[in-house]
């Protein structure tokens, strides 16, 4: 959040707002993108199992095995979700995943209106380094991008399924990037299965009141 006035950032912050409080929509949905890196940790010792009146004993040393990036797609009102795991973060990662989320998630979409943070790789560009220019621009045609603003990544919708994934799912040590697959690809099945939907509820009228703060004052000039 900006210390103080921002009219860069409210701009950005009520675009968002208002693509949240569009209806359901399937030929057009609105899906929410964001990533975040994980530890593959394993153990030093083994840990020593529960006893009844006791837990399991788990030591504080670990293993590092690497890292990986995981990504989410979600559409909040759709109740989709959508989780990969790649070992790296990089341009042609991003644009791989983006052309799942065209030609695999929304193939019949007319437009994915698509929201995410401004990292570096998550850009058109990405897409030309990756595949041919008309397969390029084909996928970006086929999309609407909306970007949160600086510090503001908190309004991106994916961040909350990332949370529940990461409550659900990673509050353990995990070593190995196929487990991790395959618990991530079970969590997003059963999620799915449910049409767990997330149900926004911050509106433009409410930060106009409650981030009063951030708006510039508004200096009426004589015609």
């Amino acid at each position: 959040m900006p210390p103080k006035e921002d009219a860069d950032f409210v701009a950005c912050m009520e675009d968002i707002l208002d693509i949240y409080e569009l209806p359901y929509n399937k030929v057009r949905p609105v899906v929410c993108m964001d990533e975040k890196p994980c530890q593959l940790l394993g153990e030093s010792r083994e840990s020593l199992p529960m006893r009844c009146g006791d837990d399991c004993k788990i030591d504080s040393e670990y293993v590092r095995n690497g890292t990986c990036s995981i990504f989410v797609f979600t559409e909040p009102l759709g109740g989709i979700r959508h989780v990969s795991i790649r070992e790296h973060r990089t341009a042609g990662d991003w644009a791989e995943e983006i052309k799942y989320l065209s030609d695999i998630m929304y193939p019949d979409a007319e437009k994915i209106v698509l929201i995410m943070d401004n990292l570096n790789t998550h850009k058109s560009a990405s897409l030309y380094k990756v595949f041919p220019p008309e397969e390029a621009r084909r996928i970006i045609k086929r999309l609407e991008i909306h970007y949160t603003p600086k510090h503001g990544s908190w309004l991106n919708i994916a961040e909350i399924e990332l949370n529940v994934m990461t409550r659900r799912c990673l509050s353990r040590r995990i070593n190995d990037i196929e487990i991790l697959r395959n618990e991530l690809n079970t969590w997003e099945n059963n999620r799915n299965a449910d049409i767990a939907k997330i149900n926004w509820q911050f509106r433009t009228k409410d930060v106009r009141t409650k981030l009063a703060s951030l708006y510039p004052t508004y200096i009426m000039r004589n015609s």
